[in-house]
């Protein structure tokens, strides 16, 4: 018997992807394989009726990966994938999540987990992808409402030609690498990085990525055609229209007041005495039927949101009294800790971010185990948004997804005007506590991990800065927002994240919460961005131009030698003892490798001058008439052979040895001692020829004499050639 099972192909230039059903899972509300080349990821979905009333949608999306997936066993202690999941798999999460959690209608409350696991992995064909489709498809088929499908692919650019779904060859040498995910009719949301590509090319790739999916949505319309569920009835909130009246009626002046003032914490408290004299009258005028006021917060935010865009659409004056194109008040400095490698604050309107680089040695790089097998980062931007950022009390625990994602964004931002490892070999770790938000921390820490960057001495290509875009859209009139504030963020259509150089984008990041936007709405505000980043980086530049022209003082200082590769065992020692105690004596990290390049990282310049001079000591050369203190390693008949320097021995021959005639060597030295010797000669093969001889008669004043011909041992009695009598050679055949 074999499973019963139903496949999709989708042709693609990379190959084919395969999207099967029936064989894993059944016991699942929806479950898919989706495979493409040798790499697979089962997905699931599930869902169950709470016990309890939820007024939020409670989705959760997990990805993870199997490492014997890629043939692997786990390298902790466990030796099992541990539970909480790497950053890798939480931003495949988000990724997952993103697109389809606007999908779900209003009021459905049963508890939703999807699960994407990859199970096989030819690590030349990303899991993620597939998980992003896979999601899609196995809620498609299943019970659960959803206004699916989505689908989604990554885009590459190479030799001017965009790449759809690029294998990770590809994406090595691509100038692209964007992930995108939508609809039919729109392009729901994108993140990814780019080597300084313009605004255009950034637009192009968006609009011929949307038209690659409508083959992956087609597939998965035939399959829920042919497996499709009934999808089970979600009861949207009644609304009470009475109550909405009366709220608009009481609140609206009130709120409308509320909503032009410009300062964050002032608004706030604004809004919550307009809802606590809202509420009293309320419960004045409903004391019979209380229960009727469970909506009260929802229809405020509703009203809320109207008024604050109608101020926008009509007026064209946002909450903060701006217009739509003016960025913030910018505020920054660098410099300001003083014992940190480099320091800035960056302050824009009401967010502001404290940005700290730090260098350390290649040891400090952040080893990470992957299916691809353990890699290593040299450069890390950690991002934390601290309950106090928003005046908020709440427990301190490990980051969330959201500051994982942000950090992941700010780092893509970054990373393409580092130096390159060979030039500037340091770990680099870029940290941005946020200390106020309201709108856009994360392009806060952009430009304030740039400026950390340059306060610190990073010698990066240029600098770079971040903005956020919005939208407000009503009928067919769209309005791009430079630089949005938290409340236009919530209350508007889009959340359009831009960071890069005056050269072009380097990293971007998109949500839209509507069905789409046009091409040149899209063109618009990416234009409108870039503009918003070249007022922020005049302004960056006008605080510190350029980096520093050295490190601080304590950072760790770096110097590279090179040595002979043979000479790399004897820098390391039996063991590591040598390099060991190297270690220890100057307090310094060492890096060494295979080609004989070693990079050293010590706390200041004198235990790095003691660092290098330790570690050149093990590939010193033999200089020809310099004298040595050398160890006698062994004693030959012929002579006894000396160690000069670490590693590198000479013959001293027994005619050199003493100003006498020598008979035995053992007469003159013996295995361990110390003796001085002098470089005679260096053959071209590298062998050296020493002499004591030669020193002897130096001190005393004669001159080297001619070496007498030697007589015979007494116990080696020779034939009548000269030869040795006892010494056997070569049996000849004298028959005729």
């Amino acid at each position: 018997m074999t499973f019963q099972t139903t496949r999709r192909t989708i042709a693609t230039s990379n190959g084919d992807i395969i999207i099967e059903h029936g064989k894993l899972a059944l016991q699942a509300s929806g479950a898919v394989t989706v495979q493409w080349g040798d790499t697979i990821v089962l997905v699931t979905a599930t869902h169950q009726a709470l016990d309890r009333d939820v007024d939020f949608l409670p989705l959760t999306c997990n990805y993870q990966e199997m490492l014997y997936a890629a043939g692997r066993i786990p390298g902790n202690y466990f030796r099992r994938e541990i539970g909480r999941p790497s950053d890798h798999e939480t931003l495949i999460s988000r990724l997952i999540d993103r697109p389809i959690r606007p999908l779900f209608p209003k009021g459905c409350t049963h508890e939703i987990q999807v699960i994407a696991t990859v199970i096989s992995s030819d690590k030349e064909h990303p899991a993620d992808i597939l998980a992003m489709i896979g999601s899609s498809a196995a809620l498609h088929i299943s019970d659960i409402p959803f206004a699916g499908p989505i689908a989604a692919l990554r885009i590459g650019y190479l030799d001017g030609q965009f790449v759809a779904n690029p294998t990770t060859a590809q994406l090595a040498a691509s100038e692209l690498n964007m992930v995108l995910a939508g609809t039919r009719n729109a392009v729901v949301m994108v993140e990814g990085g780019a080597q300084f590509l313009s605004e255009d090319i950034m637009a192009e790739a968006i609009a011929w990525g949307h038209a690659q999916l409508i083959p992956i949505l087609d597939v998965q319309e035939d399959l829920r055609q042919v497996l499709g569920k009934e999808k089970f009835l979600v009861s949207p909130p009644a609304e009470d229209k009475e109550l909405v009246d009366i709220v608009q009626q009481l609140a609206s002046s009130d709120l409308q007041s509320a909503l032009t003032i410009p300062g964050k914490m002032d608004r706030k408290d604004a809004k919550k005495k307009v809802r606590q004299t809202l509420m009293e009258q309320l419960e004045a005028q409903f004391a019979e039927t209380p229960e009727r006021l469970k909506n009260v917060g929802e229809i405020l935010e509703e009203l809320e949101k109207q008024l604050v865009r109608q101020r926008i659409l009509h007026d064209k004056i946002r909450i903060d009294g701006r217009n739509l194109t003016t960025v913030r008040p910018l505020i920054m400095e660098v410099g300001l800790l003083p014992r940190t490698h480099g320091s800035a604050i960056f302050s824009r309107g009401e967010t502001k971010a404290l940005c700290t680089c730090t260098l350390g040695s290649t040891r400090d790089e952040q080893r990470v185990e992957t299916l691809a097998g353990e890699t290593s980062r040299p450069f890390m931007l950690h991002y934390n948004f601290p309950p106090y950022s928003v005046g908020e009390a709440r427990a301190l625990r490990g980051p969330s997804r959201r500051e994982v994602g942000h950090g992941n964004l700010g780092e893509r931002a970054l990373q393409p005007v580092l130096p390159s490892q060979e030039s500037f070999p340091f770990t680099v770790r870029v940290v941005s506590d946020i200390m106020e938000s309201n709108g856009s921390s994360s392009m806060a820490s952009v430009c304030g991990g740039t400026l950390a960057l340059m306060d610190a001495g990073v010698p990066i290509k240029t600098p770079v800065a971040g903005i956020a875009m919005g939208l407000i859209k009503e009928a067919d009139e769209y309005l791009v927002l430079t630089d949005i504030l938290g409340d236009e963020d919530h209350l508007g259509d889009m959340d359009f994240k831009v960071a890069g150089s005056r050269d072009g984008v380097t990293s971007i990041q998109m949500d839209i919460k509507i069905a789409g936007i046009p091409a040149e709405v899209m063109s618009k505000a990416l234009h409108q961005a870039k503009d918003a980043r070249i007022h922020i980086l005049d302004q960056m530049e006008a605080l510190i131009a350029s980096p520093r022209g050295q490190l601080s003082v304590f950072a760790p200082q770096m110097d590279v030698v090179h040595i002979s590769p043979d000479k790399i065992r004897d820098v390391i020692g039996p063991g590591g003892k040598n390099i060991k105690a190297i270690c220890e004596a100057t307090q310094a990290d060492i890096d060494i490798d295979d080609s004989g390049k070693i990079s050293l990282f010590a706390p200041d310049q004198a235990s790095l001058a003691k660092a290098r001079e330790m570690v050149l000591y093990y590939d010193q050369k033999a200089e020809l008439n310099k004298d040595y203190d050398g160890i006698v390693k062994k004693v030959m008949d012929f002579g006894a052979f000396v160690e000069i320097l670490p590693g590198l021995e000479g013959l001293c021959h027994i005619s050199q040895l003493a100003r006498e005639r020598v008979n035995t060597v053992t007469d003159v030295v013996q295995e361990g001692d110390t003796i001085r010797v002098r470089v005679i000669d260096i053959e071209p093969s590298g062998r050296i020829k020493l002499s004591r001889k030669a020193i002897i008669l130096e001190e005393l004043g004669e001159e080297p004499q001619p070496e007498e011909p030697r007589a015979p041992r007494p116990d080696r009695p020779r034939n009548d050639r000269g030869r040795d009598a006892n010494r056997r050679g070569p049996r000849r055949d004298n028959r005729s």
